[in-house]
């Protein structure tokens, strides 16, 4: 296959150089500056963008008030979100379903809600490396590691783009336009916080540009950081549920009191106790088997109201230190050939946090680990029953350790990346092609550190026989309540977790693109290419963690190395120009071939037509093949949990149970009486990568419309006039992804489907000790959405000019098809919002920026809207949202012309995110909303 490979791309560059040395006497081109717009590699006008690409320079983010890549780019309404500062998921909820880990920090961008490992990320045209947070080896770029400073502008291609880009571009493609020349030095600062008076937010970023005898330098950097806010701060997640004011079954039954289902063999009792109220440090509980619960006894009968609620220790946004440096030298070689470096550094701080540590012990402890073995013995000086806990006399003992402090999780994460790019023209005959060789190398390493772990095999020892705790070994006492577990017991079964992971990307690629000969219609035009790739990546978990001793979330370490080797050509092909309504007509046609070390070989294609009947009207049609290879972590990622909050139907069923329902949960193990009750929400969802994995393929149609009348230019209500629709229509095949935990466990319970009910393991009580979910390659995913933009620019009145940008997108369908015993299940997601892990996906989203500007002055208001969603889980109803913006800016001519202020609001009316009850932490998809709160901002910019 490789020699196969190899005779594909030197046929595209051997008969492509033919071609045009044979057409040496040909007419020269166009005389207008062409440039390369994302989309294709063939040098083209920026106003013949044969895709819909959308445009974000630097002017467009600073009226947003915004200061990170991402949420300027997850406000884009064909944006599904993904991760950002308001994701708090660390050991709150393991490790996600993606072989991705947790991500903890990091800042990723999905289109078309096909998840962020569909988009594919380029700086300058080419790859970043992915991204790494000490917690597994995702396949998405973290757009934190990228220096804000050096920016110069975004476009964003929304439509698949493989057979041009390659591997991951199935949903569109985000290309960061770095600065590449400047003349004298500009500086941001930037200030802002809550109304809360929290989450105050620091920016302050430097560049400076000079050009001198052929050289060109841009060099730069820049500061951030942002303080956290607690879940507790806010209404909304002060507790497990939306808004609520008092626990309930959601809050947790680990308990600084401690939860206690133990069988007493001697009087045959079925006990569910906690502590009536805490001991003093080494006092033993008092416990009376005749009255158990009695005046005489310590402990009481465990109800709802004794459940703890873990809410107000969590961040509802993230803490965040970023530091970032970059440098661009371009050289003229000779007056056709160019030499640009570029280098940058990005060192990111940030931090996650949970509640303190449920230690869960016991059959029913749901661990997956040594914990859920553990024996009580008799002798420990703290057990009050008088008999070895163990299988048989208790399922479960759930004691939250208060004394060792919340969780906490601080990463850093180092990443460099070091890019030349070679380039220049030559003649052929009388006409120009022009070449570029780029060669980059990027690092990500990240390092995690973890507090409030426990070590569950001294944990064993510490509540086993009091003949084998000796030494360093310090009897345990879960037994007493808070403030019984003394600083010698904790620094016995303590540790302090130290995760690494790394990812490095080497790339070398070529291109040529000029135009071949003419035809009636203007230039046949082409692009070619070559790319050779290497990505590595590991993830090395503490070795107490590897070694399964680990109370808190499971993992192993994992590593591969992914090569590929690849040859793409491109044709715009003219066919008619300047005859009645065709104006302009042309074709495009595009291949890829690629062979990877991990999936072999295979190739992409891709069709396209635009046409402009006149100058005013454009009509663009396309169709093409996407490929994405699986990732490393997705192939190679070991075993690890999953915290997903499920609603088990099994629990508690009663006579109101549906009768399938009830028959279906026997035929699974749980007892027929009806006496299993869920013991909590977070159910542990086992995941792992999988090498047997195949590439994800697609195909995709895209037909778009663009209209910029006559009538509306220069005009006395109009300077411009611009409509944009586009239709995009997206089939994807052997998606990789795990199934929905969830949706597994209420197919079985209502439909005994054999292959979800295989997946779940129950304990002889009923709980569910796991759902083993691997990555696999469902059926599929389809989805079709509509996107209208309108662009508005009005002349220079008296009062001023305005200008107005409306951008739409209705997604007209979002179904996933997964495997089910009876073949592949439609479950159609448009209009819903799907629950942990979190994903809404609202048919209208839309952003409205009114402008206004007159001499020193200006201000824009933006309006952003998301229509109401149904939770998939749930009779809840996520309400619609319009968040407003505001932002007035002064440019002080008076003082001098080089500086501007401004300042703005942003969530002008306060609007909280509407509550969902199916959704992880915080009880909100961050995804979609605004975290609770206005947030206020003062900038200073400074030009010279």
């Amino acid at each position: 296959m490789q020699k196969q490979f190899a005779q594909a791309a030197s046929w595209a560059v051997l008969i492509t150089l033919g071609a045009g040395v044979g057409t040496a006497a040909a007419q020269a081109g166009s005389a207008v500056e062409e440039v390369v717009v994302t989309g294709s590699r063939i040098r083209t006008s920026p106003l013949d963008q044969a895709q819909p690409v959308v445009q974000i320079d630097e002017a467009l983010v600073a009226k947003q008030g915004l200061t990170s890549t991402v949420d300027v780019l997850q406000r884009i309404p064909s944006a599904g979100g993904g991760l950002n500062a308001k994701f708090n998921n660390s050991g709150n909820f393991g490790n996600p379903p993606d072989g991705g880990g947790v991500g903890a920090g990091s800042a990723e961008i999905d289109l078309r809600y096909l998840s962020s490992r569909r988009v594919l990320v380029l700086v300058d045209g080419l790859r970043w490396v992915p991204g790494a947070a000490a917690s597994g080896v995702p396949g998405s770029v973290d757009l934190n590691t990228i220096p804000t400073a050096m920016i110069s502008r975004m476009e964003v291609l929304q439509e698949g783009a493989s057979p041009i880009y390659g591997s991951d571009a199935i949903a569109g493609v985000v290309n960061i336009i770095t600065k590449q020349r400047q003349q004298g030095f500009q500086a941001t600062a930037q200030i802002g916080q809550t109304d809360h008076d929290d989450g105050f937010a620091q920016d302050y970023n430097v560049t400076w540009g000079a050009a001198s005898d052929g050289t060109e330098i841009v060099v730069g950097g820049g500061y951030f950081k942002q303080d956290p806010i607690f879940a507790a701060d806010r209404k909304i997640s002060r507790f497990p549920q939306p808004f609520a004011t008092a626990c309930d079954a959601s809050c947790s039954s680990g308990t600084p009191l401690g939860r206690f289902i133990v069988s007493d063999p001697n009087t045959g009792q079925d006990l569910n106790l906690t502590l009536k109220q805490p001991l003093q440090p080494g006092q033993r509980p008092v416990y009376v088997p005749g009255d158990p619960t009695g005046a005489a006894s310590s402990f009481k009968g465990f109800t709802t109201a004794d459940r703890f609620n873990f809410q107000p220790f969590n961040y509802i946004s993230t803490p965040l230190e970023r530091v970032s440096l970059f440098g661009s030298v371009t050289q003229r070689i000779t007056e056709t050939t160019r030499l640009r470096v570029r280098a940058s550094y990005v060192q990111r701080k940030s931090a996650n946090q949970a509640a303190p540590l449920p230690l869960f012990v016991g059959p029913d402890a749901g661990n997956g680990n040594l914990l859920d073995t553990v024996s009580v013995d008799a002798t420990n000086p703290f057990n009050p029953f008088g008999f070895t806990l163990q299988p048989g006399t208790y399922a479960f003992i759930g004691r939250r350790l208060v004394e060792a402090g919340p969780r906490h999780y601080e990463q850093e994460v180092d990443t460099w990346n070091v890019t030349a790019v070679l380039s220049g023209e030559f003649g052929v005959g009388d006409r120009t092609w022009a070449w570029d060789v780029n060669a980059l190398y990027s690092r990500n390493h990240a390092e995690q550190t973890f507090t409030g772990n426990v070590n569950a095999q001294r944990v064993q020892q510490a509540l086993g026989p009091a003949a084998l705790c000796t030494g360093a070994c310090t009897p345990l006492n879960i037994f007493g309540g808070a403030g019984t577990i003394t600083p010698a017991m904790l620094q016995f079964i303590g540790f302090t977790q130290q995760d690494t992971s790394q990812q490095e990307l080497t790339d070398f690629s070529a291109n040529l693109t000029g135009d071949l000969f003419d035809l009636p219609a203007g230039p046949l035009s082409f692009a070619v290419g070559l790319e050779r790739r290497r990505t590595e990546g590991y993830f090395q978990p503490d070795a107490i963690v590897a070694a399964g001793l680990s109370s808190d979330i499971p993992a192993q370490p994992a590593r591969g190395k992914i090569t590929v080797k690849e040859a793409y050509g491109e044709l715009r092909v003219p066919i008619l120009a300047d005859v009645p309504m065709f104006h302009r007509l042309e074709a495009s046609l595009a291949a890829r071939f690629f062979d990877y070390s991990t999936s072999g070989s295979d190739e992409t294609f891709k069709a396209g037509l635009s046409w402009r009947p006149t100058e005013e009207l454009l009509f663009r049609g396309s169709w093409g093949e996407g490929f994405r290879a699986p990732s490393i972590g997705e192939l190679f990622g070991t075993a690890s949990r999953f915290d997903q909050e499920i609603n088990d139907p099994c629990s508690g069923f009663s006579g109101a149970t549906p009768a399938n329902v009830r028959a279906n949960c026997v035929l699974q193990g749980v007892p027929a009486n009806g006496s299993y009750t869920q013991l909590n929400s977070q159910i542990s969802v086992i995941t792992s990568g999988n090498r047997n994995l195949k590439p994800e393929t697609s195909e995709s149609w895209n037909f778009s419309g663009v209209w910029e009348p006559r009538f509306f230019r220069d005009t006395g209500v109009s300077r411009a006039v611009s409509l944009e629709v586009a239709y995009s229509n997206i089939e994807l095949d052997n998606a990789i992804q795990a199934q929905n935990g969830q949706s597994l466990v209420d197919r079985c319970a209502q439909t005994n489907d054999a292959l979800a009910c295989a997946t779940i393991t129950r304990t002889a009580s009923g709980q569910i000790a796991g759902i083993a979910n691997p990555l696999i390659n469902i059926g599929g995913i389809k989805t079709r959405s509509l996107d209208v933009n309108l662009i508005w620019t009005s002349p220079e009145w008296d009062i001023g000019q305005f200008g107005a940008r409306w951008y739409t997108t209705r997604l007209l369908e979002f179904t996933e098809y997964v495997p089910a015993s009876g073949g592949l299940l439609a479950i159609e997601r448009e209009g819903t919002e799907r629950g942990s892990p979190d994903q809404a996906y609202p048919k209208t989203k839309s952003t409205l920026m009114l402008d206004w500007d007159k001499a020193d002055v200006g201000a824009t208001l933006t309006g952003r809207y998301i229509s109401k969603v149904q939770e998939a889980g749930d009779a809840n109803k996520l309400e619609a949202r319009l968040y407003v913006d505001a932002q007035f800016r002064w440019r002080p001519t008076f003082l001098t012309e080089d500086m501007s202020v401004a300042i703005g609001v942003n969530n002008l009316f306060d609007k909280d995110p509407p509550g969902c009850v199916t959704c992880g932490l915080n009880n909100y998809d961050p995804n979609a909303y605004d975290a609770p709160g206005r947030f206020m901002y003062l900038r200073l910019s400074y030009r010279h």
